[in-house]
């Protein structure tokens, strides 16, 4: 396992990389730029009570704050754009705590370890010319780690609206039950509108923000819900390598919805928190996927530079 300061210095340099990937945009977040928050209720289905002692995954609705954004560093990325979509939702529970859910339009990372993505990142830097990245860099990296060539090559849909996609959260955790037996899981946002999404062709006639404007003028005429789809593993799934996904045909079972009523009332305080996956709670813990883990410390370095306007 790294030490503290191992992983202090790995951050530094997976930010540094990323902003040579999207550019420096003093104040703002270097994943995920640009982004709306919205309020929204939580409501336990009761199906997950018995597996995890997790406060808002009993009985009780507990209120929910939700950010979506697409993946870019660069805040002046159009929503037409073929990047991920990330929905980040944190749980306010009853005793004034928090716990984050941070989920992706894609159901893998595309790195097993923090230092493949540090490598990744470097080989999509691009081009000073083209503004592109060189391909033979990417083709160098996926054939010096072929077991990520699916992940990379990934294509994330160009959703229709942030209501009609699916959000994974990429990562393993473990859920504790009252007994103290542990289960990994993963999880899955699954949006009851229904997944729908566009061409590239369809893309391009769309705005800049169509994503966020479409999101706001569905909101005034009804809520938007997704179901959390939980996937249980089966002994031999892997906890350690978000690059992989479970089978399909895991059990499923269906822990809540969550519901989005409207937009957040202030942003500006929301513009300045840190949605973190590894601020769990009770009844939840961290599994041993250690680019899980390496994320607080990628997003405390993220937060330090953003705070002081870097």
């Amino acid at each position: 396992m790294p030490s503290s300061s191992a992983d202090q210095t790995l951050a530094v340099q997976v930010v540094d990389s990323m902003e040579r990937m999207s550019g420096k945009h003093p104040g703002y977040r270097r994943s995920s730029a640009r982004g709306a928050c919205f309020r929204a209720t939580f409501t336990p289905s009761g199906a997950a009570a018995a597996l995890t002692t997790a406060a808002h995954l009993q009985t009780r609705t507990v209120a929910a704050t939700v950010r979506f954004s697409n993946s870019e560093g660069n805040p002046h990325t159009p929503d037409t754009a073929p990047v991920t979509r990330g929905m980040a939702t944190r749980f306010h529970l009853p005793d004034g705590s928090d716990t984050d859910l941070v989920a992706l339009t894609v159901p893998r990372f595309v790195a097993s370890t923090p230092g493949e993505f540090l490598l990744l990142t470097e080989a999509l830097r691009p081009d000073p010319v083209t503004h592109q990245p060189d391909l033979t860099r990417v083709h160098a990296f996926v054939g010096a780690h072929p077991h990520l060539a699916e992940a990379v090559a990934q294509q994330p849909p160009i959703p229709v609206s942030y209501a009609s996609t699916a959000y994974w959260a990429i990562h393993a955790f473990i859920w504790v039950d009252a007994a103290g037996v542990r289960r990994p899981v993963r999880y899955r946002w699954e949006p009851v509108a229904g997944r729908t999404e566009l061409t590239a062709a369809e893309a391009a006639t769309r705005t800049a923000h169509y994503l966020t404007d479409e999101l706001h003028q569905r909101l005034e005429h009804a809520r938007v819900a997704f179901d959390l789809r939980i996937q249980l593993a089966d002994p031999d799934d892997a906890t350690h390598d978000p690059s992989t996904v479970w089978p399909d045909h895991r059990k499923e079972i269906t822990a809540g919805r969550l519901e989005i009523a409207a937009p957040a009332d202030d942003l500006d305080p929301w513009n300045t928190q840190a949605f973190n996956p590894t601020r769990v709670t009770t009844g939840i813990q961290l599994s041993d996927d250690p680019v899980l883990a390496f994320r607080a410390h990628a997003y405390a370095e993220s937060h330090l530079r953003r705070s002081r306007n870097q």
